[in-house]
């Protein structure tokens, strides 16, 4: 039997020889952080592999969540899913903004358009939706609803790296996207996030908020905090970026693999490619219908823990049901029926670019009765 403990993702590494070149040219020239050479040829890289015109690169994913807020003036009631990572609605609550929660689509996992309109108030001033498991939101109904309330919309897509719509970049919608760049995600720097923005003055904002306000060796022109990237992490994120394309065509055959051979299974369902996309297969979520699988969510999951299979619910539980947010009237399980739904039937599958052939048939028996 096979003692391998299969993880549900692993991080993608740079060629440590490479990685050492670059340590030896940053303890060279001893400039180690502040917007240095790597952090400078970083966000041009991005800028051109995402195809978006501005970015702006972090230390983390949260801090762009909390720097959009700031950087748009964000007051009184945001509009949000439950159904994401606490990160979402933590830079919420640290702006002093009160999150509302509305239902997901469940053909996407993404903010349910239809829901937004009726959860608008007079103190609403945003929208923030994620591209949960990196697919698309219903974007162009999203804005038509920003533009006719005059509101703002910030993406979370911490999971939409590289993903295009009809070849056009998920991150060029809103008035603002984050991504994050944790070692979890399809590509990292093992801690790291980033702004994307459509003009040189947002730009210019964000990059003084993230540096303590500074405009100038003297002045100080907004209550910014420190969030910048150093050296040691833009240039890993520069050498993961040659090799990203080579790791998302892996997670596809891990995708079209689990397809295969879960399509026919009875209770368990999931997510196909979406037309005119390109995905990233960050995650691959199966969803289970316990009255037709004849197992429940949790006695699935804790069968493949005990295989050394780490699957992982996510999102589970709902943001709404943590202690911070339970109290909320819009937290009410009532007002979030899909959410519930899929929060109580989702197992993301182990989903990376070093799982073999052997990893991939142990996951699929575990879960084929």
């Amino acid at each position: 039997m096979n003692n391998k403990t299969i993880l549900v993702t692993s991080p993608l590494l740079p060629d440590l020889d490479e990685f050492n070149q670059l340590l030896h040219e940053i303890w060279d020239s001893k400039w180690v952080t502040n917007n240095g050479t790597f952090h400078k040829q970083l966000e041009q890289a991005l800028c051109e592999y995402l195809k978006v015109p501005y970015i702006s690169i972090f230390t983390n994913g949260t801090l762009p969540l909390i720097t959009a807020l700031q950087a748009l003036r964000v007051t009184g009631e945001v509009i949000t899913t439950p159904y994401s990572f606490v990160a979402t609605t933590h830079a919420l609550w640290w702006n002093g903004i009160r999150p509302v929660f509305t239902d997901i689509d469940p053909a996407t996992g993404g903010l349910d358009p239809e829901r937004i309109e009726e959860a608008i108030t007079p103190r609403t001033t945003a929208i923030m939706p994620v591209h949960v498991y990196g697919k698309p939101c219903r974007t162009a109904e999203i804005q038509a609803i920003a533009d006719k309330y005059g509101l703002k919309v910030i993406y979370d897509a911490a999971h939409a790296f590289g993903v295009e719509v009809n070849g056009e970049s998920v991150l060029k919608e809103g008035d603002l996207s984050t991504l994050s760049f944790h070692a979890t995600k399809v590509y990292n720097t093992l801690e790291g996030g980033a702004l994307v923005m459509h003009d040189e003055k947002m730009k210019q904002r964000i990059d003084r908020l993230k540096n303590f306000g500074f405009a100038g060796e003297t002045e100080v022109v907004a209550p910014g905090i420190n969030s910048k990237m150093d050296e040691v992490r833009a240039a890993y994120g520069l050498l993961n970026l040659r090799q990203v394309d080579a790791a998302i065509e892996a997670r596809h055959q891990v995708a079209v693999s689990y397809r295969a051979a879960l399509r026919d299974v009875e209770g368990i369902t999931f997510w196909d490619d979406m037309p005119g996309v390109r995905h990233n297969y960050s995650y691959f979520p199966i969803f289970i219908d316990a009255d037709r699988y004849g197992m429940t969510r949790d006695e699935l999951y804790f069968k493949m823990r005990e295989q050394g299979i780490l699957g992982r619910r996510y999102f589970y539980p709902l943001i709404s049901e943590f202690s911070t947010y339970r109290g909320l009237p819009s937290a009410h399980p009532d007002n979030l029926p899909q959410a519930t739904r899929m929060a109580n039937s989702v197992i993301c599958l182990p989903m990376h670019h070093e799982l073999t052939e052997a990893d991939i048939n142990r996951i699929i028996q575990a879960i084929v009765k």
